[in-house]
């Protein structure tokens, strides 16, 4: 029983999904069913679920547990998969996707980032990655007659099936050492210097580093993300450019901030050049992009080497600040392209930045929402993007990475000029618009407004989400 209740978040999401397979199996061509609905369900039941294990510490099967801070992350994945949810119920419609496939896909995937946030084992990280991964794929050339997103798939797929193998390489090398797989084993290892520093070791650390860059996007492994971004239906990149991360993130802090914390000194000078190169081509690239969606691809990859900046510091507030950073992108993110997948139509499926032209003469909500989107992606005052960009600064400063904390606020400033290209776009351009955006449903202005709200509130009052970070990451330490 104690094995179930450490998996019982995923295990809901899951069955959830099994039952959106199910209801598109009995539904009758033509019959309209919210199989949406059905996912959302199984995503608040998870989120129950989690709020229930909080502080219990639940181990299953010896290689999962439901610590707090997997929890946390949890929570950050039902909340995005929830707003992508809400986004979909038009999209799905207009871009005819197979409605059963694309939400049973979308929850198997956010179930296996689930099972990577709460693995303690590598092999476990390696095959949550690969569910998740697969599903991803998928999603991306779900629709099978754009050319772009047959392209973006299997770009994804060809390169992620790269940087798998190199991931599983530093596993089988972790285990030539220490002869285990699991992170306890190898953080005892450690401490009783059966694993010491020596080229066998750095193989292992390099090579899993590696893996983890490709998840996150990190330069020089984010060729992938904007082919695959522009080609996905747009309600997929915004799941895809914040719950990957998320994920992706809490296994790399739980293997080398926790796990591999005692070869720091050898680890994090490289993550210092990763998150300083990613952060500067993230920026300066996505400043010359004419469309949206390559310029919040561009946009992702920035903020991931903000997160490596929290990895590198990786002090007491720099931890926490990775959690509450995650939590912020992620909600902040996911709207902003909910935005862009709302404006678009079958004629205008792309996202080019002239879309936005006019919008707040047209349709003056999407276009206020926008803007709070964007600047809390600058990081601007009083939205969430300025907490999290701050406490991540802090940290960098607190250690004495004043260099990585300057490059940090410089590119952050740069990338104001792309995200306020689309607020003039949408305000200020002269002439009339090229076209009329289409009135979004009900269901996506709620689900936008209350990605305002959240981003509001966690700007206006963070202290007590960043002190549930701050406990919740503690309890791997």
């Amino acid at each position: 029983m104690d094995n179930l209740q450490a998996i019982m978040p995923m295990l809901i999401v899951t069955l959830s999904g099994a039952a959106t397979m199910l209801a598109e199996a009995f539904r009758k061509p033509g019959e309209r069913m919210p199989i949406g609905g059905l996912g959302a369900i199984g995503l608040v039941g998870a989120a129950i679920a989690s709020w229930l294990l909080w502080n219990r510490n639940a181990v299953g099967f010896g290689v999962v547990v439901s610590d707090n801070f997997a929890l946390f992350v949890n929570l950050v994945l039902v909340v995005v998969g929830l707003l992508t949810i809400m986004f979909s119920s038009e999209v799905v419609e207009r871009e005819q996707l197979p409605q059963g496939e694309y939400y049973a896909i979308t929850l198997f995937a956010i179930a296996g980032m689930m099972l990577m946030a709460q693995a303690t084992d590598l092999l476990v990280v390696f095959l949550s990655l690969e569910v998740f991964s697969i599903a991803v794929y998928v999603l991306t050339g779900i629709r099978r007659s754009s050319v772009a997103g047959t392209e973006g798939a299997f770009k994804y797929f060809l390169l992620g099936a790269f940087s798998s193998a190199f991931f599983l390489y530093g596993i089988a090398f972790t285990y030539t050492v220490v002869g285990s797989t699991r992170l306890e084993a190898i953080a005892s290892a450690i401490a009783g210097e059966t694993m010491t520093a020596g080229p066998m070791t750095y193989v292992a650390l390099g090579l899993l580093l590696v893996g983890f860059a490709f998840k996150v996007s990190a330069v020089p492994f984010h060729m992938w993300a904007p082919d695959a971004y522009e080609g996905a239906p747009t309600v997929v990149t915004g799941f895809m450019s914040t719950a990957v991360k998320a994920a992706a993130f809490a296994a790399l802090v739980r293997v080398f901030l926790a796990t591999f914390e005692p070869f720091r000194a050898d680890w994090a000078p490289i993550v210092w050049f990763v998150a300083v190169a990613t952060m500067i081509v993230g920026t300066v690239v996505g400043v010359v992009q004419s469309n949206a969606k390559r310029m919040l691809a561009y946009s992702s990859i920035a903020h991931a080497g903000y997160l490596l900046v929290g990895v590198v510091a990786a002090n007491e507030v720099g931890r926490a600040a990775i959690l509450f950073y995650l939590a912020t992108y992620a909600l902040t993110n996911v709207a902003a392209f909910g935005v862009v997948a709302l404006i678009a139509t079958p004629e205008r499926p792309g996202g080019d930045v002239r879309d936005f032209h006019g919008l707040w003469h047209t349709r003056p909500a999407l276009a206020a929402l926008m803007t709070v989107f964007l600047l809390s992606l600058g990081g601007f005052p009083p939205t969430a993007g300025f907490i999290g960009k701050w406490y991540i600064f802090s940290a960098a400063v607190q250690e004495g990475y004043y260099g990585l904390a300057i490059i940090g606020v410089l590119s952050s400033v740069v990338s104001v000029f792309y995200y306020l290209r689309i607020v003039v776009m949408m305000y200020m351009a002269d002439g009339k618009a090229e076209f009329e955006a289409p009135r979004p449903s009900l269901v996506g202005m709620t689900a936008l407004g209350l990605a305002a709200v959240g981003i509001f509130y966690l700007g206006v009052l963070p202290s007590r989400v960043i002190e549930i970070a701050a406990q919740s990451v503690q309890m791997i330490f």
